[in-house]
């Protein structure tokens, strides 16, 4: 896929110190984090991504994430494409259905989703929004990701080019019969970098052709967890939503 040919999958030392982006896509990320032993590089990019969802158990480490648009018509057009918002942090996960994206740069908030339901904790806003999980991750890749069944069941895997020395695999939805579009993810293409048995980058390109690039760093694979590791307790004195 060439529509981040251009850019650079390198951890960027600047944050853009924009104040809010939402990190809905984080819900189609980290299912691709697994507990395999590092794979040789001669494996395909899909075969890698199924042994990790197979063998998925707990994870955690860093991301960055940034939205990313082409150039307009008065900017250069040689660059590549352009970083508008970027945001970073710390995640974890435990298979099936639990994660914490804890976004720390240029603001702190956490979305964290318990198994039962999905929170968003604003720290400056001091507010903290439930709303059913099923519900709130139906359109996203995690809704079929975080859960027990192989990938293949949901999804076509595609593989595409080595570029940025990584190898990238495409994830096509496959039609739901009864689905009025075909699938309900908001994305037309969904893909991932994998390098050495490990899940470097996930990309996201929606019908607007707007481009989300979720790199990741320091994955530690089979971490014990506390039992409480997703519970979330509103502070008090905190505003709460609780949205049906």
């Amino acid at each position: 896929m060439a529509v981040i040919a251009k850019s650079s999958i390198a951890l960027p030392n600047k944050v853009i110190p924009l104040r809010r982006f939402f990190p809905v896509v984080v819900l189609g990320l980290t299912v691709f984090l697994s507990s395999n032993l590092v794979l040789a590089q001669s494996e395909s990019g899909a075969e890698q991504l199924r042994q990790f969802v197979r063998n998925s158990k707990t994870a955690e480490g860093e991301f960055v994430q940034q939205q990313l648009r082409a150039p307009k018509a008065n900017e250069p057009q040689d660059k590549g494409l352009k970083v508008v918002r970027q945001t970073q942090g710390r995640f974890v996960f435990q298979r099936p259905g639990r994660f914490i994206w804890d976004t720390q740069k240029p603001y702190e908030q956490k979305l964290i989703a318990d198994g039962k339901q999905l929170i968003l904790w604003d720290k400056d806003l001091n507010q903290a929004t439930f709303r059913p999980a099923g519900q709130a991750l139906a359109t996203t890749p995690a809704a079929i990701l975080f859960g027990e069944t192989s990938l293949d069941q949901h999804f076509d895997l595609v593989e595409g080019e080595d570029r940025l020395g990584l190898k990238w695999v495409a994830l096509a939805p496959k039609k739901t019969p009864n689905a009025k579009n075909g699938n309900d993810l908001p994305y037309t293409k969904i893909s991932v970098g994998m390098a050495n048995g490990l899940p470097k980058a996930l990309e996201l390109i929606d019908g607007l052709g707007s481009v989300v690039l979720v790199t990741l760093d320091k994955i530690q694979l089979n971490v014990s967890l506390p039992a409480n590791r997703f519970t979330f307790v509103p502070p008090a004195g905190a505003e709460v939503l609780r949205l049906n």
